[in-house]
């Protein structure tokens, strides 16, 4: 391996995963704002209601991840193998399905959620809010499945400073509407909803604005002609990601609704956890945002031993950060838990719970890292087939853990995290030893 070289790539892995990681925890300081302010409100209800609500958008938008992912990965390789008409024409094609599915998520919005509430055992308190959030959340469904496909983009082509730009605006926005709308006019769980819908909406702008002036030099209207081919690998791509995002976002809402069947108090602490949970994958998905990028340009250009150099430099900074949150967790994570809410019960049983928290940040870095590799290598059936065993493992650690309620609840994920980032890593390895990472 030629040491230049490998300094080389390990500072262009930097350059494009400081930047994210700094802008990405601005995503679940969001959520922790959201949180926070409803936390405050003299009810655990409020915070219980926005944690279903939330979570129920956020299941459907992360489904959805997957025109995130699949743009990374098509338009990554197509760079890196000097097509960039063919970067243009994956971004259009994606940008058609996104707006495709957002159209109908607004017109089924009734069924959806009375389906996804007759499966939630929640009071009649926490029910009631978390429809008013969703209701109103739903109709960013354009701008947000939009932004996934701008986002797979522009990290795709190592533009991260518009990424950042992006999120950080997103965020800002969503952040000061927020604090306006519930303290300063009272909105209580509606204001933190519309808040997020319009900042989505201006980071979508932001984005647009600044294609514009490069659509200007092409013949776009060339590039967005349908063809079914670019389709076919779309949507097989995208078959195997939502399948595995699906997996992912079942145990994720798994936490919430049992939280929710345990009492109040219980799902209120929960969602306390999982926002800490969020900020640091948001902070470690830096690294896998950058590794999507730079293993789908070396595996476009067919050189296995760039790609193979990327992912080792990647393992090391990312298992540093893993760490490093980790750490700040152990030592200030019962400060940030009486930063987000006042409810004494609800503090005592997040405090409580935060040695799980710790333990999954140490060894979860791996499960976030391994899938931005995956997506760059454009392996979606990997990923899917990881993930599926995961979620086995999950319930099935679950069952057996059961009658230690919340504990068991935490063991579950705690075991699922391990068996992602396990999985993955051995079939890299043999993907490795057989030569067959660029074929």
């Amino acid at each position: 391996m030629n040491i230049v070289t490998s300094i080389t790539n390990q500072r262009k892995l930097l350059l494009l995963a400081i930047p994210m990681i700094l802008s990405n925890i601005t995503t679940p300081l969001l959520g922790m704002v959201d949180t926070a302010v409803i936390g405050h409100l003299e009810h655990a209800y409020y915070l219980g209601g926005i944690a279903v609500g939330s979570m129920i958008i956020s299941i459907i938008f992360w489904l959805a991840g997957f025109l995130r992912m699949s743009t990374t990965g098509v338009v990554a390789q197509s760079l890196g193998s000097n097509d960039s008409e063919q970067a243009w024409r994956y971004f259009f094609h994606s940008l058609i399905i996104a707006l495709v599915l957002a159209f109908g998520l607004i017109l089924l919005q009734r069924p959806i959620i009375n389906a996804i509430f007759s499966v939630i055992d929640a009071s009649d308190e926490v029910a009631y809010y978390g429809r008013e959030y969703f209701s109103i959340r739903i109709y960013s469904a354009p701008a947000a499945l939009a932004n996934l496909v701008f986002l797979g983009l522009f990290v795709a082509r190592q533009q991260v400073k518009w990424v950042v730009y992006q999120l950080f605006t997103i965020n800002v926005i969503n952040i000061l509407l927020d604090l306006f709308f519930v303290l300063q006019l009272e909105w209580g769980v509606a204001g933190a909803a519309l808040a997020s819908v319009i900042a989505d909406y201006c980071g979508l702008l932001l984005l647009s604005v600044v294609l514009v002036p490069g659509l200007k030099k092409l013949d776009w209207r060339q590039l967005i002609t349908p063809k079914m081919a670019l389709f076919s690998r779309l949507f097989s791509l995208n078959r195997d990601i939502f399948v595995r995002s699906l997996a992912l976002q079942m145990c994720l809402a798994f936490v919430t609704i049992k939280g929710a069947q345990l009492g109040d108090v219980t799902v209120a602490a929960n969602a306390i956890l999982l926002n800490l949970f969020m900020f640091a994958s948001y902070g470690l998905d830096g690294f896998a945002y950058s590794a999507e990028s730079l293993v789908g340009e070396a595996k476009g250009a067919g050189d296995e031993d760039k790609l193979h150099q990327v992912v080792v430099a990647s393992t090391m900074f990312s298992g540093v950060v893993g760490l490093s949150f980790a750490l700040v967790l152990w030592a200030w994570g019962d400060l940030w838990v009486i930063f987000l809410t006042d409810i004494g019960a609800v503090q005592v049983m997040a405090i409580g719970y935060l040695p799980w928290l710790v333990a999954i940040c140490a060894i979860g870095w791996l499960s976030f890292l391994m899938d931005g590799v995956y997506i760059g290598l454009t392996r979606a059936k990997a990923m899917r087939n990881s993930m599926l065993c995961s979620a086995l493992i999950f319930f099935g650690v679950w069952f057996l853990a059961k009658e230690f309620e919340n504990h068991g609840l935490w063991l579950a994920f705690f075991c699922f995290m391990v068996c992602r980032g396990v999985s993955l890593s051995i079939n890299y390895c043999r993907l490795k030893r057989q030569s067959q990472l660029t074929a």
